[in-house]
């Protein structure tokens, strides 16, 4: 026997047992009387035993309809419930959704994210801010900020997506007109373009000893307040700057950029999400996190291979 076939005739049977009457049941199911009792007597046929007794003052169940009863109100519970919670995830969450994030992470990582969390939960409306600056959640009326670096005190709470690492860049035309950096001491004869994290004194680490830094004070020919103006300026041969490797990733393989000073890479920090929520996290504040530590190590992924 088909038990899956026989679902949608135990329910009929649940709803005429439990109200011991085939017209309460037919109104109940918005079915005609006679096809309820149709459903019945097949579903008696497919056992091959009778559940229902009828006589002058009604019905009444047998041992068989009485046991099948008990299993076949804890199916439709089930049915019920599985529609109640498919109802609350269709209802909840809703509204606008409010996070920042510095431009580093704005295409390759967040926006897929959002757009993600946007089709599984249809009813949320981003808003988003895009500030290299740190915003403070509260003041800004945000539920979440990507954040990059050590964090501050806070009372915030604060999860981890990964590490990002810097290297330095040049367009083609300033390698070629500038020469090439062989030590990080010779930085100080170049121009030298600030992202808005970047303060003169500069902490690098050779790739082959990342425990051992060594300390080199810059004197900047350039400084901007956003990461898209440092790329830009780069770009345009204005000057060499240290930039998040995933930034810059797809540059360095289609050769708009180039590598300066390979051996040597600037401090590796950490990346977060950081939200306000002191209690249990809303179940889309809990999504948006795992979509973005997807995206991060994808665009990582993506940098080892290249």
């Amino acid at each position: 026997m088909n038990n899956m076939k026989v679902l949608p005739l135990l329910l009929a049977f649940a709803e005429v047992a439990g109200k011991r009457s085939f017209t309460r049941a037919a109104k109940q199911l918005n079915m005609s009387k006679s096809a309820i009792s149709q459903q019945v007597k097949r579903l008696e046929e497919q056992i091959g035993q009778q559940l229902l007794s009828r006589h002058t003052r009604g019905m009444s169940l047998t041992a068989a309809g009485e046991k099948l009863l008990a299993r076949c109100e804890l199916l439709r519970d089930q049915v019920d419930l599985a529609f109640e919670e498919l109802d609350h995830v269709k209802r909840a969450p809703s509204g606008v959704f409010a996070l920042t994030m510095p431009h580093s992470c704005e295409r390759d990582i967040v926006i897929p994210a959002l757009s993600q969390l946007c089709i599984e939960f249809p009813l949320i409306e981003p808003k988003i801010l895009v500030a290299d600056e740190v915003m403070d959640l509260i003041q800004e009326k945000l539920d979440v900020a990507i954040y990059g670096g050590e964090l501050r005190d806070s009372h915030y709470r604060a999860l981890p997506i990964g590490t990002v690492s810097e290297v330095f860049c040049a367009a083609p035309s300033y390698a070629q007109k500038y020469g090439h950096i062989n030590i990080p001491d010779d930085l100080s004869s170049h121009r030298m373009i600030a992202a808005p994290w970047q303060s003169t004194s500069l902490s690098l680490y050779k790739e082959s000893a990342l425990s051992e830094s060594i300390a080199v004070e810059i004197n900047y020919f350039a400084k901007t307040n956003t990461l898209p103006s440092v790329l830009e300026m780069v770009r345009q041969g204005m000057g060499i700057a240290l930039l998040p490797e995933f930034v810059v990733q797809q540059s360095l393989i289609d050769g708009s950029l180039v590598r300066v000073l390979p051996v040597y890479q600037g401090w590796q920090w950490p990346l977060y999400m950081i939200h306000r929520f002191h209690s249990e996290k809303p179940i889309h504040i809990t999504r948006f996190y795992q979509l973005v530590k997807h995206f991060f190590a994808k665009v990582s992924s993506s940098q080892s291979l290249g």
